[in-house]
């Protein structure tokens, strides 16, 4: 096992690829920690690790909010004692618009939930990280670091843009710590994030339309899956990536190459 007894935290792991990193990461050793927003969805998560004979539990938490964040730590360190690895992979789409026809609050609810959740999820883990060393993965995009084609998705792409920055800062600043800080950018891959996307009033703008498809050379079109995904964040907090720091790495079949 590549994680034994290692503790993982991972946001967002109650669908998608935090759900899948959480079983692989499981099955390889690792003890799993859930925040999620939803306790229905966490628990399910934790329900098919603990039938595969792993070990995991829920907690219920917005990763916009401090309080809530600060009190989620407490209470895996009161479950494991320590912290080897933190997936901040919780993040949503948001609206979809023409900049002009985007409100102050839904911009800033993307920018919270991405951004700012990804700044909180770093900030309560890290002193617990820094007692032995590990490793940090953020979930970012192809949008916003490599491929521009989304129309309208400003606020996410930005978040997607900040975060690659967020993660080279941290690599170096947690250097000495033994603490190695990377990204990985998905492309296409089959989630339910789309449940959190409002589109709005975007057919209007030429070519948004043929601009919003998915190219995925690799597998013509066809989007790549959680479990694929989940295998790169495996690789990036295991011994086999123990010299890769500050790296963001995309997933995408080729899709932000063209």
């Amino acid at each position: 096992m590549k994680l034994l007894n290692q503790v993982a935290v991972i946001t967002g792991g109650g669908s998608g690829i935090g759900r899948a990193t959480a079983s692989l990461l499981a099955n390889e050793g690792a003890k799993i920690a859930i925040i999620d927003h939803t306790q229905a969805s966490a628990e399910e998560t934790v329900s098919k690790i603990i039938n595969a004979g792993g070990i995991a539990f829920a907690i219920t938490a917005d990763v916009a909010d401090a309080g809530q964040m600060e009190e989620a730590f407490q209470k895996i360190i009161h479950q494991y004692q320590k912290i080897d690895i933190l997936f901040t992979n919780a993040g949503i789409n948001g609206v979809w618009a023409p900049i002009e026809d985007i409100a102050p609050d839904e911009w800033d609810r993307t920018i919270n939930v991405n951004l700012r959740g990804t700044f909180l999820t770093t900030k309560y883990g890290v002193p617990y990280l820094k007692k032995q060393g590990g490793s940090i993965v953020i979930t970012s995009s192809i949008n916003g670091t490599r491929s521009f084609r989304k129309i309208g998705a400003t606020a996410y792409a930005c978040t997607k843009a900040a975060q690659v920055t967020f993660a080279k800062m941290l690599a170096l600043e947690l250097a000495r710590d033994r603490i190695r800080v990377n990204v990985i950018c998905p492309g296409g891959v089959l989630t339910g994030i789309n449940e959190s996307t409002t589109k709005r009033h975007l057919d209007w703008i030429p070519g948004a339309a043929e601009l919003m498809k998915d190219n995925i050379p690799l597998t013509g079109n066809i989007a790549g899956t959680s479990e694929e995904v989940a295998q790169l964040v495996l690789f990036l907090t295991s011994d086999a990536s123990k010299f890769i720091t500050g790296t963001e790495i995309w997933i995408d079949g080729g899709g932000s190459l063209s």
